[in-house]
This record gives structure tokens, sequence and C-alpha cells, in this order.
């Protein structure tokens, strides 16, 4: 399995204290005190600058989240183009990009020409069904996630997504749960559907939706890519008023992540804040091909 890349943290050596060195003139010789005058004019000026000098916070981690079907004979496009958009976004950015074992060394050899930050987990299991396969990736990227205790927003990346590069900011602004809308081009059609909330200003109140599965459907279906959310929801639960984590959470966490999203929308908050209306997200829904399995394997990201 290959290894992933770890973040580099340089140290800095140890030197010895300056007031080691001549302490005994230091002690002989004190130094002239400061004047209990008035301050001078460049120095109010200094202070007042410092006083009104807005404090800069760190950018958060983004962790990005992308699964790789094994029966996608166009992998190695889709994934160079996507790396493309995730170089320009500014760090501090972590891309965990989850595949099925292969005899292919493809997906090491693009993600380690990117210079991006990566993490490459490969799992063993054998799948059929190339939806089930996608979940259990995203399944174990979320575990990854869990046991490391990595602190950022995680959003998940579909090699069919495109970005606008402001949405990298907007999604690092998320404090629990953010949605925003997307929209699914087709190839063959000449209209765009819209996925995701209907937000006044930053407050869902309602989410545009293709079809329901019936009636009686309690919670609107939300699409994977259309979503992020703090990663100690993972491994810090009762921060959020959530239980601890159980056996069949960890297990299923990504069914885990999406119930806790849905279930209280006071903490879901449409992005970017000031207009949830504006498309930062693009999918694009690529003709449909079979596996020689006969899954349908395009288009389904």
């Amino acid at each position: 399995m290959p290894q992933p890349v770890e973040m580099l943290h340089q140290q800095v050596a140890s030197t010895p204290h300056a007031g080691n060195v001549n302490r005994s003139l230091m002690a002989e010789s004190p130094l002239p005190t400061p004047s209990s005058s008035k301050e001078s004019k460049p120095a109010k000026l200094l202070k007042k600058e410092e006083e009104t000098e807005p404090k800069l916070l760190p950018r958060r981690l983004a962790i990005i989240v992308t699964p790789i079907s094994t029966e996608d004979p166009y992998q190695g496009v889709f994934l160079r183009r996507l790396a493309n958009t995730i170089r320009l976004v500014p760090p501090p950015l972590l891309w965990i990009v989850v595949e099925g074992r292969s005899d292919s060394d493809e997906v090491s050899e693009v993600l380690r020409k990117t210079g991006i930050m990566y993490r490459h987990l490969v799992f063993k299991e054998n799948f059929t069904d190339p939806e089930a396969e996608l979940d259990h990736e995203r399944n174990v990227a979320l575990r990854h996630i869990e046991q490391h205790r990595l602190s950022g927003i995680v959003h998940f990346a579909a090699l069919s997504n495109v970005y606008d590069l402001g949405f990298f900011d907007e999604l690092r602004q998320i404090e629990v749960f953010g949605t925003w809308p997307m929209a699914l081009l087709s190839a063959n059609r000449n209209k765009v559907t819209i996925e995701g909330p209907v937000c006044d200003s930053s407050q869902v109140i309602g989410w545009h939706l293709k079809k329901m599965n019936s009636q009686t459907d309690s919670r609107p279906p939300i699409h994977i890519s259309s979503f992020g959310f703090n990663s100690s929801i993972l491994w810090d639960p009762e921060r959020w008023g959530r239980p601890s984590s159980t056996q069949q959470t960890s297990q299923n966490s990504i069914k885990f992540v999406k119930q806790v999203a849905l279930e209280d929308e006071t903490k879901l908050k449409g992005i970017p804040p000031e207009d949830c209306s504006k498309i930062m997200l693009w999918r694009l829904n690529l003709p449909v091909s079979k596996s020689s399995s006969g899954h349908r394997i395009h288009g389904r990201y």
C-alpha cells in the first residue's frame, strides 16, 4: 500500500540565551530607564496602528476527499483535471484520494507530481456495484480522518466536479455544517438542473429537488458533493452535542454525517452566506458506459 505523504515540520535548533553572555558586566552597568515624560509622537502613532490593525486568522485546513471507481477507464484523465484545480487553492489543504487495490500505479504517479499535500488510501475489498464501492471509499476516508483526528472542513470532491476557486474560500468559513447549490450539466441536454438548498441569506428554507422517492419522505436527499462539515463531528461529537460514536456509526460514517446534517437545519448554513443561490460548483453528468460486469460506471460520481 502506498505510504501517505505526511506534513513535514521544521525544527529550529536551540541557541544559548543571550543573557548568559557578559552577565557580570550587565549587572554592573544597568541600562538607562526610559524617562517618565510623555510618549514621543512616532511611538503614539505606532501604538495606534497596532491597535487598529485587524488580527489575521489562520486559514482552516480544507480536507478534500475523492473516491475513485476501479471500473472507470478515464480516472487518470479526470484525476489530472481535478488536481490542476486543487493545486490552485491556497494552503493548508489535504487531498485524500481513495481507490481499490490495482495493478496500475497511475493514481500514485499523478498524485506525486501534483505538489499537493495528499494521502493515498488503498483498500483490498472487491465490489461489483460501483456505487457501493464509492460509498465504501468515502467511509474509508472518514475513518482515516477520525482515527488521526484531522481537524478541518471536509468536502467530497468527485472526479466530475468543476469549481469556482472562490468556493474553497467559502468552504473554510463553515463552523459545523454548510451546504450550497450545485448545477448538474449533461452532454446531451440543453438544460441545467440545480440541486441543493434554497436560502434566505445563509438560512436554509427549502431544497431544489429533482425527485423524491415517495410522498412520505421526511428528509430531502442531499447530494454528497453539496455539503461540507467540521471534521471534529467524527472524533469529538460531544463538542457538538452528539453522543459518542458507536461501532455502527464508525462502519457507516457517511450515513451518520448526512443524518446529523439534515436532522437539525439550524446548524446547516448556506454558502456563500450573502447569496446562497450563487453557483460555485458544477457536476458533469458524463455519458454512461458499462463495465465488464454490466454496471453503469460513468456519470455516477
